[in-house]
C-alpha cells in the first residue's frame, strides 16, 4: 500500500519532464499568437519575445486555473489506478516524456503543432499500455480528428470575410490613409470587445469571471470597449494622422496628451546630416518602413566591425539568449517569389494596423497562458498529490499549488526565449506574405473562432486555427494559389496527424516496459 511521500525519483522524474513539456509550449504554442507581430514587421524578435514572456506568465501565475484536469479530457478512467496509485504516478511521467519529446521535435522543425492533442495522445497511450484498449473513451479521440478539419477551415472564413472587408473599404481605396484614419477608432472598439469577452468568458478560471452572467460579460465588454473607442477618437486618431499624414515628428507617448502638444515640423535635413541619419538607423527610413512595404524594426547589424574576443560570461549569455538574435526574415528564393506575389498596400495605412495587431496578439497570449498552462500542470498535479497524499483523486481535479503555476510560467517563457524563433519564423515568414492588416486579421479571425466554437460547443485548436487563418489571407492576397507555400501546409498537417499517436507511442512504450520490467522481489 502505498504511502505519502513514497515513489520520491517518479516527483522529481515528473518535475522534470514537466518543465520541458512547458518548455516545449512556450517554443510552440506560445510563437503562435506572435508570429504573425514579427513576420509583418509591427515588433521585432526580441519585442516579442519580451511581450509575450509577460503576458504567458501572468496569464499562467495570475489567472490560471485553480484546479487543473489531472486526466486531460476525460480519456482513461481514473478509478483503474485507485488500487495502485504509483500507477498512476508513473502513468504522468510517462506521459509527459511522450508530450514533451513530440512537441520538442516539431519545435526544432519550425512546425506548430497542438500541445493539447499532445499531451492527450500521451495520456492514452499510457492507459493502453497499461489496461488496453477498452480503457479509451474513443468518442474523444474522434473529436480530435475532427478538429483537425473543423478549427482550420472555420478560422480560415472568419479571418477571410476580415481582411476582405478591410482591403475593400480601407486598403484597395485611392485614399486609403484618410479612411482608415475614420475606421480606426471602430476597429479598436471591436478588438477590445471581442477580446476582453474572450479573457472573461473563457481564459480566466482563476477569478471565476466566467461565471458570471452572459449580460455581465457583454456589459463590462461593451464598457471597455466604448472608453476604447472615445480615446482613440478624440486622441489617437490626431495622432496617427499628425504622425502618419502631417509628418510630424512625435514620440509614441504624445499619444496620450497629443491634443496639448503644439504643432511641430521637422528639422531640415542636409547631406552630413542624412548621412549620419543613415549610419544611424540603416535600412530604417523616415517612413518607418522596409523594402517590402512593412514596418522597419530599425535594427541592424553593423558591417566591416572586426570582432572582439568575448569573455566567458560573454559567451554564456550569447549561448542563453541565442534565440533573440536569430534573423527569422530570411527568405529562400521560393519564399520570396511567393511574397512578390501577394498585393502590397500603402505603406502608411499598414502602419494604422500594427498596434492592433499586437494588442490583439497580447489578449491571446495572456488567455493562452492562463488555459494552454493546464497541459503540462495538470500531469504535473497528479503526479505531486498522489505523491503528497498516497492515493488518487478520484473526482479527477486535484487543487493546483502556486508554485506549480509559477513553475510551468516561467518554463514557457524560457522555451520561447531561446526557441521559440522556429515556430515564430514559419508562421510568421514561410506559409504566405504578412503584412500588418493581415497579421491583424488572422489573429482576430482566430480569437473569434476560438471563442465562438468554444461557446457552442464544436473541438477546436489555437494552432490549427492561426494556421487556417495565415492560409486564408495568404489566397486573399491577390497571388491565388501561388501565394502559399504548400509544401509547408502538407508537412505541418502532417505534424498535426502524427501528434497523436507520436506522443501516444513514446508514451505507451515507456509505460508498458517499465511495467512488465523484471524486478527485484
Amino acid at each position: 500500500m502505498m504511502q505519502p511521500g513514497d515513489y520520491t525519483f517518479l516527483f522529481a522524474l515528473g518535475m522534470i519532464f514537466a518543465f520541458l513539456d512547458s518548455y516545449g509550449i512556450g517554443a510552440n504554442d506560445v510563437s503562435n499568437s506572435f508570429g504573425a507581430s514579427v513576420g509583418s514587421g509591427a515588433l521585432n524578435l526580441k519585442q516579442a519575445v519580451l511581450i509575450a514572456s509577460v503576458c504567458e506568465f501572468l496569464g499562467a501565475f495570475l489567472m490560471g486555473s485553480s484546479t487543473a484536469d489531472t486526466i486531460k479530457g476525460g480519456l482513461i478512467e481514473v478509478n483503474l489506478f485507485q488500487d495502485q496509485p504509483e500507477l498512476l504516478m508513473l502513468a504522468m511521467v510517462c506521459a509527459l516524456v511522450g508530450s514533451s519529446t513530440w512537441v520538442l521535435f516539431a519545435s526544432s522543425r519550425g512546425l506548430p503543432v497542438s500541445t493539447t492533442h499532445a499531451i492527450v495522445g500521451a495520456i492514452t497511450g499510457a492507459g493502453i499500455a497499461g489496461f488496453g484498449f477498452n480503457t479509451v473513451k474513443w468518442s474523444g479521440i474522434g473529436t480530435i480528428v475532427l478538429s483537425w478539419i473543423i478549427s482550420p477551415i472555420v478560422a480560415g472564413l472568419v479571418t477571410a470575410i476580415i481582411f476582405t472587408i478591410t482591403r475593400y473599404l480601407i486598403l484597395k481605396h485611392p485614399n486609403s490613409l484618410k479612411r482608415g484614419l475614420i475606421a480606426i477608432p471602430f476597429y479598436f472598439a471591436i478588438t477590445i470587445f471581442i477580446n476582453v469577452f474572450y479573457i472573461i468568458f473563457k481564459g480566466s478560471p482563476g477569478l471565476s469571471l466566467s461565471k458570471l452572467p452572459i449580460g455581465a460579460i457583454v456589459g463590462i465588454s461593451f464598457g471597455i470597449a466604448a472608453v476604447v473607442f472615445l480615446w482613440c477618437y478624440f486622441f489617437l486618431r490626431v495622432y496617427l494622422r499628425r504622425k502618419l499624414e502631417e509628418d510630424e515628428p512625435l514620440s509614441w507617448y504624445h499619444c496620450f496628451y497629443i491634443r496639448f502638444v503644439s504643432t511641430r515640423t521637422k528639422a531640415p535635413e542636409n547631406m552630413e546630416e542624412k548621412s549620419t541619419g543613415q549610419d544611424k538607423e540603416g535600412s530604417k527610413g523616415d517612413s518607418g518602413v522596409d523594402a517590402e512595404g512593412r514596418p522597419n524594426s530599425g535594427l541592424v547589424a553593423l558591417d566591416d566591425v572586426e570582432p572582439k574576443p568575448l569573455s566567458m560570461f560573454q559567451k554564456l549569455k550569447k549561448k542563453a539568449f541565442h534565440g533573440l538574435n536569430q534573423d527569422i526574415s530570411a527568405k529562400t528564393e521560393d519564399v520570396e517569389n511567393m511574397h512578390d506575389r501577394a498585393t502590397r498596400y500603402d505603406s502608411k495605412t499598414e502602419q494604422l494596423f500594427c498596434t492592433l495587431q499586437v494588442l490583439t496578439a497580447c489578449f491571446a497570449s495572456f488567455a493562452h497562458g492562463s488555459n494552454d498552462v493546464a497541459n503540462a500542470i495538470g500531469p504535473l498535479t497528479t503526479i505531486y498529490y498522489v505523491w503528497d497524499h498516497g492515493m488518487v483523486d478520484m473526482s479527477g481535479k486535484a487543487p493546483v499549488p502556486i508554485w506549480i503555476l509559477a513553475y510551468g510560467g516561467i518554463a514557457i517563457d524560457i522555451g520561447l526565449l531561446t526557441y521559440g524563433y522556429k515556430v515564430m519564423a514559419t508562421l510568421g515568414n514561410n506559409i504566405c506574405y504578412v503584412s500588418p492588416s493581415r497579421g491583424f486579421s488572422l489573429l482576430l479571425g482566430t480569437s473569434l473562432t476560438v471563442l465562438t466554437c468554444s461557446k457552442i460547443g464544436m473541438p477546436v485548436s489555437t494552432t490549427h486555427c492561426i494556421t487556417g487563418a495565415t492560409t486564408s489571407v495568404g489566397l486573399c492576397s491577390g497571388g491565388g494559389l501561388k501565394s502559399i507555400n504548400w509544401k509547408m501546409l502538407g508537412l505541418i498537417a502532417t505534424s498535426w496527424i502524427l501528434t497523436l499517436p507520436a506522443a501516444a507511442l513514446v508514451s505507451g512504450l515507456f509505460f508498458a516496459v517499465i511495467i512488465n520490467s523484471p524486478h527485484k522481489i
